[in-house]
């Protein structure tokens, strides 16, 4: 991959679509259906989030989305990398750009929601700084989730 780029994408973005069914189709062999927090395409709030797109050579690689939940803190949600692009860095970029977008947006801790079977990930988000926090939110009385947080300023 010779270029990469992250450009934000309205939540209606077909690409955006296929990049989530991906996710979704991985996420359903690792856990129930009743533990995969989907994000609601059709809650008027869902046009609130921030989406982006990684594109490696002008293809899709890569989304992932930001969801403010109050006036310090921001989600990370849908973060997805096409496993043939992984170890690229383009998750890196992907997530260095939504941190950003969450300092523009005045919070101070990025959240996230996980679980234990994606190793990967968690070692991922280690690196970019995150530690395990108590269940927040939704995710309050899952068993299989596991969140992190990390403070951004």
């Amino acid at each position: 991959m010779e270029k990469l780029v992250i450009e934000k994408v309205p939540a209606s973005s077909p690409e955006l679509a296929v990049l989530i069914r991906e996710l979704d189709r991985y996420l359903e062999g690792l856990y129930p259906p009743e533990d995969i927090f989907v994000v609601d395409f059709d809650d008027p709030k869902t046009k609130e989030m921030v989406f982006v797109i990684a594109y490696g050579d002008g293809e899709p690689v890569g989304c992932a989305g930001l969801r403010q939940l109050d006036g310090q803190s921001a989600e990370l949600k849908r973060f997805y990398v096409d496993p043939r692009m992984r170890r690229h860095g383009v998750a890196r970029q992907l997530y260095q750009y939504l941190e950003q977008q969450a300092i523009e947006l005045s919070c101070s801790i990025m959240r996230l929601e996980a679980g234990a079977p994606q190793v990967e990930a968690i070692a991922f988000y280690e690196r970019m700084g995150f530690s395990e926090i108590p269940p927040f939110g939704e995710y309050i009385g899952c068993e299989s989730s596991l969140c992190m947080e990390k403070r951004i300023r």
